[in-house]
């Protein structure tokens, strides 16, 4: 291996139900062969319990912080209007990884910013090319009641550090059915120029399937004889592909951390619907369906190859975990929810370094997760049902009743797992005394007073 710090790449997927891809149990049987995505996952660690936040932004925003979205107020997926997303002060992967001497770039959904101090080159990032928000402003310039000069058009934009964002073209429906090509080309000039100039980089590539509209580009259209989702799903597998053989390409495969994942349940709408496979629920609920995503890691020599496991891992490790291997620590200086999860992932270690975590949807906590059992403290089956307060929580052994059909587990009532959701619960408790949160809308300068017993 190379002595210099190791190139990451983050292939980030959108709304990837846990039952899409065929080494999670779907492939062929949701019509698509989802071969390269597979094979990759018998050159790593295959997470069957990685757990991403219920919504986009609160996702991005766990993963490019470490730190659960309630902290920096983007619990809730951004809309057009919303002057919100991260503060400065908030520190991102791309603002660590730039400063330890990584070339960083971004491509796709961004989602937690959209305006000036806000954006991803405002965060560490050398460049950026993507939308403002997000997939479904493509379907706005088809909408009869839709006025661009009242309402205001969605473009792709595109931007360098220091550079206020300049649109380079509207996001329409023909423009979100080719992005993903202008995203796989931006790419590979990046990693071909920081390969030719020896320097190590971070790649954050935001795919935008399996985000609806799910529309495959000319290539893909009619090839799985499955429909669009399968042709979408068989583009989705060639996309990463395409960058796993650039790696083999330039010879820096060994050197590169490469991590999949999904950032949260499957879509709910029809014709678009994705499916959670094993488990059920969509996102924008607290469903195990919408908790847990695919995610595969591979990192020649650091992580264990051809392994699977069902220990606990949260999107917020990864910024830990990333940081670890690239030989920078993590923020002294605020509340990080990040574990390292580095000899975990080695193999030196079978259990995660994390037993649990609260969950929550929008700014209500939905309840606690504790090795296989769940607390719940409402019922929502998936993001168009309400979401209903229980009278009394139930505890879910997802061992047993994987698709949270029981509000008891009989014979068996599970009371004495209420001491370790407790302790999760009063840790985070302890954790918001130290250092408040960010709240929601806060303006770009907010810095969190942290007590001075912290």
């Amino acid at each position: 291996m190379s002595p210099r710090p190791p190139n990451i790449l983050y292939f980030l997927v959108d709304n990837l139900g846990y039952g899409e891809l065929g080494c999670y149990g779907g492939g062929v049987l949701r019509g698509a062969d989802t071969r390269r995505i597979d094979a990759f996952a018998a050159e790593g660690t295959k997470l069957l319990n990685f757990a991403p936040e219920a919504q986009c932004s609160p996702s991005r925003a766990a993963l490019m912080t470490g730190r659960y979205a309630m902290r920096s107020g983007n619990h809730t997926v951004a809309l057009p209007g919303d002057e919100g997303g991260l503060v400065a002060w908030e520190r991102t992967l791309g603002d660590i990884l730039s400063e330890a001497g990584y070339a960083t770039a971004c491509y796709g959904k961004w989602h937690i910013g959209a305006s000036e101090g806000r954006w991803p080159t405002d965060h560490g990032f050398d460049e950026w090319y993507g939308p403002p928000r997000t997939w479904d402003e493509s379907f706005w310039p088809e909408d009869p009641w839709y006025v661009p000069d009242r309402d205001g058009v969605t473009n792709m934009l595109e931007a360098r550090r220091g550079e206020v964002p300049a649109a380079v073209r509207q996001l329409d429906l023909e423009t979100r059915r080719e992005v993903d090509a202008e995203f796989l080309a931006r790419a590979e000039a990046f990693i071909r120029r920081s390969a030719t100039a020896g320097q190590p980089f971070f790649v954050y590539f935001n795919h935008s399937l399996m985000h609806m509209p799910t529309i495959p580009r000319a290539a893909f259209h009619g090839r799985s004889g499955a429909g669009d989702w399968a042709d979408c799903l068989l583009e989705l597998d060639a996309d990463f592909g395409t960058l796993l053989d650039l790696l083999g390409e330039l010879g820096i495969a060994d050197d590169t951390i490469v991590v999949f994942s999904g950032d949260n349940g499957p879509e709910q709408a029809e014709p678009w619907r994705g499916t959670p496979g094993f488990f059920d629920g969509s996102y924008f609920t607290a469903m195990e369906g919408s908790l847990r995503t695919p995610c595969l890691v591979r990192y020649p020599g650091e992580v264990r190859a051809g392994r699977q496991s069902n220990e606990i891992v949260h999107i917020t490790d990864m910024f830990t975990t990333l940081l670890g291997w690239a030989g920078v620590p993590p923020p002294a200086d605020r509340e990080i929810d990040g574990l390292d999860q580095r000899r975990f992932l080695s193999g030196a270690s079978e259990a995660s370094a994390r037993d649990g975590f609260p969950f929550w949807m929008g700014s209500t906590l939905h309840g606690v997760k504790w090795r296989n059992f769940k607390l719940k403290l409402y019922l929502q089956q998936n993001s168009f049902a309400p979401a209903l307060p229980l009278a009394t929580p139930h505890i879910i052994n997802l061992i047993t009743d994987p698709k949270e059909q029981n509000a008891i587990d009989l014979p068996y009532m599970h009371s004495w797992t209420a001491a370790h959701f407790g302790r999760i619960l009063k840790d985070y408790a302890e954790s918001i005394r130290r250092e408040p949160l960010v709240p929601a809308g806060a303006p770009l300068d907010f810095v969190p007073k942290r007590t001075n017993n912290a």
